[in-house]
């Protein structure tokens, strides 16, 4: 289970349940009643605060760049938050309608009665602050990105295997990423972690060796490591679909392949191998050398130097003397080289920093990281970026188009109805709030002139 998405749900909860508690407080003080908290609400209230701070805390220490997703979700999401505010502020009006007719003293009447509507209108005026690539016309859609596989397709195999490899090309990929390490012998070999106790059975094999570096281990020893049983008995993903028999006995006897095998077989495939160096530790015997191994097994393997993506920066210069045709990747723009490179690999976060269209005019490519969501795939569609490194291959190749696309006018048509519609529904609810006052303050009149009438007869 992912308890993620159940401590969300939980704060969600308890922050609707603090803004249920704080609207409630503010009516009736605008009303000139105390607001009574039961002890048991007081507790819930503290507790709501600690975790919302502590979550807020936690994020930006863990996940600080996160913070810059926040812009792309709402790329993504503002016009229909936009229509679900509308809604919610003209549901609002209705209690707060009631307050106001409610209220005696002028002061809290027109305090109530601005922020209602400095609110409604900062809602009703979003959109010309909402800015989404996905608003334009249909004909301008650019073409779908390319997919690049993340480690392979580790939700469909183990990844960084020959197996991943080969579900990579069946997801239509046409990139395999990986992370190439140096193995005490010189041997270039698979493996992204820096240790091997996650991705095999090393614990078994090797169980006084489970803390060594992966580039500790020798050639011969990796190959009698398993790297397939481990995503049997836990599944890297929460949601991934089970596999069927003939994969899960393929998935098994997965071991762990060397770079030079890997690349005979990209090639059988028609992929592209994106890889980037994981540098051993100091006391390895290629420390200073492992850019030159890797690079001498590529040669080696006689595949075609346009296959290989070549991501690692150090000895890029020297590379590119020996390898020509080999395809630069850079990490940043401009990298540490005086040449414009011509493929950017980024982090999708970086996306509202690029400016796509004048990349594009410099004949620059862009591959963003990583991408599982197809809602965040659709935004990238729209924003013309060329490929994005991947984890669900198979969901991203299975969409034909954005998970939404809205002309601009028709946009204009569904903010100005919506606005218009939400407006209307505002002043019939304060209009039949005021008639029912008027209604029920001429009644308590009548009744009292009534009741003086009523009294005056009988002193008489």
């Amino acid at each position: 289970m992912d308890w993620s998405l159940a401590f969300v749900l939980v704060i969600s909860l308890l922050v609707t349940y603090a803004s249920l508690l704080l609207l409630l407080a503010l009516l009736l003080r605008l009303c000139g009643q105390p607001l009574h908290l039961h002890t048991i609400h007081k507790v819930l209230l503290l507790l709501v605060m600690l975790l919302v701070a502590t979550g807020l805390v936690g994020m930006d220490v863990q996940w600080r760049q996160e913070w810059r997703s926040l812009r792309l979700s709402l790329q993504a999401t503002a016009p229909f938050i936009h229509i679900g505010a509308a809604a919610g502020i003209t549901l609002l009006a209705w209690p707060v309608a009631h307050t106001f007719y409610h209220i005696r003293r002028t002061g809290p009447k027109i305090l109530l009665l601005f922020l209602f509507l400095g609110a409604a209108l900062a809602i009703y005026l979003a959109p010309l602050c909402i800015s989404s690539p996905c608003l334009m016309e249909p004909r301008d859609l650019p073409p779908k990105p390319g997919l690049v596989g993340h480690r392979g397709a580790p939700m469909l195999a183990p990844e960084n295997t020959l197996m991943s490899l080969r579900k990579t090309a069946e997801c239509g990929a046409t990139v395999f990423e990986t992370d190439v390490m140096v193995s005490s012998d010189g041997i270039p070999f698979l493996m992204h972690d820096e240790h091997l106790s996650r991705t095999t059975d090393v614990a078994s094999v090797f169980p006084a060796r489970i803390t060594d570096h992966s580039s500790d281990f020798s050639w011969a020893e990796l190959k009698r490591l398993n790297a397939g049983a481990w995503f049997l008995e836990r599944r890297p993903f929460w949601g991934a679909k089970p596999l069927s028999g003939h994969d899960r006995k393929e998935a098994e006897t997965q071991t762990v392949p060397m770079l030079e095998e890997l690349l005979k077989e990209a090639a059988l495939l028609n992929l592209s191998i994106m890889f980037d160096l994981r540098r051993p530790p100091r006391n390895h015997t290629y420390y200073d050398t492992f850019v030159n191994q890797t690079l001498e097994t590529v040669l080696s393997s006689r595949v075609p130097q346009a296959m290989v993506l070549w991501l690692p920066d150090e000895d890029r210069a020297h590379v590119q003397q020996r390898a020509p045709r080999m395809r630069q990747i850079y990490g940043q723009q401009g990298g540490d080289t005086t040449e414009r490179p011509q493929f950017l690999n980024l982090p999708y976060q970086d996306l509202p920093l690029l400016d796509i269209k004048a990349l594009h005019q410099d004949n620059v490519s862009v591959n963003l990281f990583v991408v599982n969501k197809a809602w965040l795939f659709s935004l990238l569609w729209c924003a013309g970026v060329d490929s994005v490194t991947t984890n669900d291959c198979q969901l991203l190749q299975q969409m034909r188009n954005p998970v939404w696309l809205i002309p601009p006018q028709t946009y204009l048509m569904m903010w100005l109805v919506t606005d218009c519609v939400s407006i209307l529904v505002l002043l019939w609810t304060f209009l039949l709030h005021g008639r029912c006052a008027g209604e029920r303050e001429r009644t308590g009149l009548e009744a009292a002139v009534l009741l003086t009438r009523i009294n005056n007869f009988m002193m008489e």
